[in-house]
């Protein structure tokens, strides 16, 4: 049984191949799509709002919501339509 000596310059080689692999594995990686179901702690987040403001939207129906398993999830399209639906446009003369 013949043994194999790696030096230095093998492991520094075989770590910059690895690099590379990896890097490309990322770059070549598709951008994902967006969330469809989302959780409160991601729309508190998303709409810079504390815990409150959002139960009072869930209670007066602003916002609609699926309770499953006591995890509550809100769709990206629901709030991005309620955020449309209340845009405010302001025209100055």
């Amino acid at each position: 049984m013949s043994a194999t000596v790696l030096t230095t310059e093998d492991l520094q080689e075989f770590k910059t191949e690895l690099l590379q692999e990896i890097k490309s594995l990322f770059e070549n990686q598709t951008p994902s799509q967006p969330k469809k179901w989302l959780r409160s702690q991601e729309v508190r987040k998303m709409l810079s709002i504390s815990p409150g403001t959002l139960q009072n939207l869930r209670i007066n129906g602003t916002i609609p919501f699926t309770k499953i398993g006591g995890v509550l999830y809100y769709s990206q399209d629901e709030i991005t339509k309620v955020l449309e639906e209340n845009r405010i446009h302001n025209r100055f003369s």
